[in-house]
């Protein structure tokens, strides 16, 4: 008889139940007038009278281990049951929070899809840069400020290793590894050793396009320049072009377009001239060539470049470029400043 109560309080203590109906059959084979603990009880009279006493007591343990058992699972089965209770299973699930693209990503997107349009291939290249590719190929003459370590990120000097200024040096590996006809859009960070403000960032992003074949003109230039303005800005978007000075480029020119916001009225932004900077230009200058081992005589090119920052502020209202440098940035911290953007 010992055995089977041993044997019964095995099976009791490793007993589980899924729903509380197993927990009512459990009982009613364990605990009923009929069931295996009341027979137990039953051949307890037949039990020598020197044995009654510890085998009375294995029982009444054996018994109230069975009962133990029944209120704990009822117990735990019906909080389950109380926490489900007013919760409709057939309802879809909370939708999870998706994350956005970052303000930059997408105009520098929206400029690369605007130039693939007009037959443009994307290359890119090290930021790290020798001072050929940074400077020299490029025509800047060795007095030129940027050469300074004022105004470049210097890694080593003799051999002068730099943080590329601009991506016109992935520019000049391009030319360097294919002849003309050339036609590239380049987009990288650039680095540049400004002091940190709300317009100015020691780090940024830059796309410059470069086109050389034979016959290519300035007309060339404006023409792509104005689609390129419309596209972005808008098809009422005007432009102009200014007299500047860069040093691959002759003659070289800075494009403004028109405000965004006031439409050439004049307001803040634009300082009341109607007229927002966005980038720089000019045809390329034929030192350049030269340089690069292209043929001066037989071609020519324009180049041009912009900083991505400067026109997601102008895009979208964003009076801190350092707000760009954070994490948290995304489209819905800002607005476009019109309905043409």
């Amino acid at each position: 008889m010992l055995d089977k109560i041993k044997q019964l309080s095995a099976e009791i203590a490793g007993f589980q139940a899924k729903s509380l109906e197993e927990v009512e059959q459990f009982r009613i084979k364990h605990l009923s007038k009929k069931g295996t603990i009341a027979a137990l009880f039953d051949d307890f009279k037949t039990v020598p009278a020197d044995q009654k006493k510890a085998m009375g007591q294995e029982l009444n343990e054996l018994k109230n281990t069975a009962l133990a058992k029944i209120n704990e699972l009822k117990e735990l089965l019906s909080n389950a049951e109380e926490d489900l209770s007013g919760i409709d299973l057939t309802m879809p699930g909370d939708p999870l929070k998706l994350g956005t693209r970052h303000p930059l990503a997408i105009v520098k997107n929206e400029i690369l899809a605007i130039f693939n349009k007009l037959g443009f291939t994307i290359s890119e290249g090290p930021e790290i840069e020798d001072d050929w590719h940074n400077f020299s190929a490029l025509n800047f003459p060795e007095e030129h400020p940027a050469r300074d370590m004022q105004d470049t990120f210097f890694i080593s000097k003799n051999p002068d290793i730099v943080l590329h200024t601009h991506t016109s040096s992935v520019q000049v590996r391009d030319m360097e590894a294919h002849r003309p006809p050339i036609r590239l859009v380049t987009p990288g960070r650039v680095f540049r050793n400004e002091a940190i403000s709300a317009r100015a960032h020691c780090i940024f992003h830059q796309i410059e396009a470069l086109y050389i074949d034979e016959n290519v003109s300035f007309a060339d230039l404006k023409q792509t320049l104005t689609y390129f303005a419309k596209e972005l800005f808008g098809p009422d978007t005007q432009i102009r072009l200014r007299p500047s000075y860069f040093p691959f480029t002759e003659p070289s020119a800075e494009m403004d377009v028109s405000c965004t916001l006031c439409h050439g009225k004049g307001c803040n932004v634009c300082k009341g001239t109607g007229w927002l900077e966005i980038l720089g230009c000019g045809m390329v200058d034929p030192n350049v060539l030269e340089l690069n081992g292209i043929d001066k005589e037989k071609y020519t090119g324009f180049a041009l470049g912009m900083g991505i920052e400067r026109i997601t502020m102008l895009k979208y209202g964003i009076k801190d470029i350092r707000l760009s440098k954070t994490t948290s940035v995304s489209l819905n911290s800002f607005r476009p400043q019109a309905n043409n953007i």
